[in-house]
């Protein structure tokens, strides 16, 4: 520990460290789980948010979330914390001991309470997936490089000799934006540094594009990787403030897996491909498109058997207009406006196949479609599209009578889905010896409950099978078992807080 400290103080933390203080716990003996690059236990918990972002203000992490956890069952806590706590007046040189302790406090009530205490840099100097973003880039500058292994080099040398069963290090927050060997040639330097101070201590890395993809790379230097729950986002992140989520459909699970609706012209790159509605349609029908952004300029058209039954062209600019809001994009100098409005148009009795493109111009997105019988009580079928850049549409078949209804050949999100998404992208990583867990997972406090609950047991329960340690974004605020605030929960009082004894029941369960 610091040369500064009596050596009474630094005996008696590196006791705690050690859990061999006689401190109060729910049980006599803490269990710990063996934990190597290869093999990571399955770990199941919590992230802590004390110190996440600069912009909640100062707060050094609390006992008695560690006791409330072990007291609950659970062996695991993920601190994601910004660089800037522990910097003294702006001077990433400079460590601020004082916040440093608050951090060893915590990996001491780890020791206490038999927690796993994996220490994450969401914000590392260089880069970060927060707003703002770092004015210098982790990936290309080498002082940065240098700076963010400083840091690293000081974690290690406090907590060296802590056994991997209680500390890891989680390296940065869901890496994006940056080329596989780009990135692997940063997490040589960082490793190398953290392997200066603590040669064994127990490193993980977050897979690629935000934990979704994992670098096998990282094998040869004996580094684990995280991958993230949140799929699909739509779920996880309904009325999300702090993602693009303002057209994302109303939550259901399992759900029809919804076809893209972003439609690019011919003068694209990526390609141009049409939305297709195959029929036959018996009787004379009319289609309804709800148009979303519209990028600059497109010409919508529409067509059955080949025949235009709609043609409307869209010019995105300042100031009030069709649309519902002009938005400048100054990355590319052009407006893209949001328009989310209705355009209908006929189809004729006996069309086989509809069209649905974008002709020219530059792209639109198509957020929801309907077809409604234009018979006496003919009622509308609806079905809600994704937005996947460049992917072509996949083709609707829409037969009425159907007992599962008009739209049932399209395939399901599920958890056989989930798996084949999720899972199986990493099981050859698993296979080369490549240990795995899940940092983050979870769903916003506006997702219908009862969604939220069917959608977390198909993902528990695939993590469970594929031997994965998993941690909840959090432990107390919207994403979490206490203090959630949604709105169609019925809370229990517990310890001062308020809990989801169903969210509980289910995580207790995996």
């Amino acid at each position: 520990m610091q040369p500064s400290k009596s050596t009474t103080a630094a005996v008696f933390l590196a006791l705690c460290l050690l859990g061999l203080t006689a401190v109060p716990t729910r049980s006599a003996e803490p269990r710990w789980l063996p934990a190597t690059p290869e093999n990571l236990p399955r770990w199941r918990g919590f992230n802590l948010l004390e110190k996440f972002i600069l912009g909640r203000g100062r707060m050094p992490f609390l006992e008695k979330d560690f006791r409330l956890i072990s007291q609950l069952g659970f062996n695991f806590v993920r601190l994601p914390m910004d660089y800037r706590y522990w910097i003294q007046d702006g001077d990433w040189e400079q460590f601020d001991e004082a916040t440093l302790r608050e951090i060893d406090q915590a990996v001491e009530w780890g020791g206490q309470y038999g927690i796993h205490v994996c220490i994450n840099f969401h914000r590392a100097p260089g880069y970060t997936v927060a707003k703002p973003a770092e004015k210098t880039s982790l990936w290309t500058d080498p002082e940065t490089q240098r700076v963010c292994a400083l840091h690293w080099a000081e974690f290690a040398r406090r907590y060296r000799g802590v056994p991997n069963e209680r500390v890891s290090f989680n390296l940065m927050n869901e890496p994006a934006g940056v080329e596989p060997d780009a990135y692997l040639a940063v997490v040589r330097k960082l490793v190398a540094a953290i392997r200066a101070q603590d040669p064994e201590r127990l490193i993980i890395s977050d897979g690629l594009q935000w934990g979704q993809l994992p670098l096998l790379e990282l094998r040869e230097l004996r580094v684990a990787q995280a991958t993230r729950g949140y799929t699909p986002g739509e779920i996880s992140h309904y009325k999300a403030s702090w993602v693009n989520s303002e057209h994302f459909p109303e939550p259901q699970w399992p759900r029809p897996l919804p076809p893209n609706g972003t439609l690019l012209s011919p003068k694209k790159k990526e390609g141009s491909h049409p939305l297709i509605i195959d029929g036959p349609f018996a009787s004379a029908t009319e289609l309804r498109l709800r148009v979303l952004t519209v990028s600059m300029a497109a010409v919508l058209v529409a067509e059955a058997d080949g025949k235009a039954i709609l043609e409307r062209t869209f010019q995105c600019g300042p100031g009030e207009g069709e649309w519902k809001k002009a938005e400048f994009k100054p990355e590319y100098n052009i407006y893209q406006n949001l328009y989310d409005r209705d355009y209908t148009a006929a189809i004729p009795a006996g069309t086989q196949q509809v069209r649905v493109r974008v002709a020219d111009g530059d792209w639109l997105q198509i957020g929801e479609i309907g077809l409604r019988p234009k018979t006496d009580g003919g009622t509308e079928a609806t079905l809600k599209l994704k937005q996947d850049w460049a992917k072509p549409p996949e083709p609707i078949r829409y037969v009425l009578g159907q007992p599962s209804g008009p739209f049932a050949g399209i395939p399901m999100q599920d958890r056989t889905w989930l798996w084949k998404t999720c899972i199986e992208p990493w099981k050859e990583a698993q296979a080369q010896g490549v240990g795995v867990m899940v940092g983050e997972w979870g769903c916003h406090n506006k997702t219908p409950h009862d969604v939220f609950l069917r959608w977390a047991e198909d993902s528990l329960s695939n993590w469970q099978q594929a031997g994965w340690g998993w941690a909840l974004w959090n432990l107390r605020g919207s994403f979490g078992v206490l203090d959630s605030g949604r709105a169609d929960v019925e809370y229990e009082p517990f310890e001062g807080h308020q809990l989801d004894r169903k969210l509980l029941d289910l995580l207790q369960r995996y």
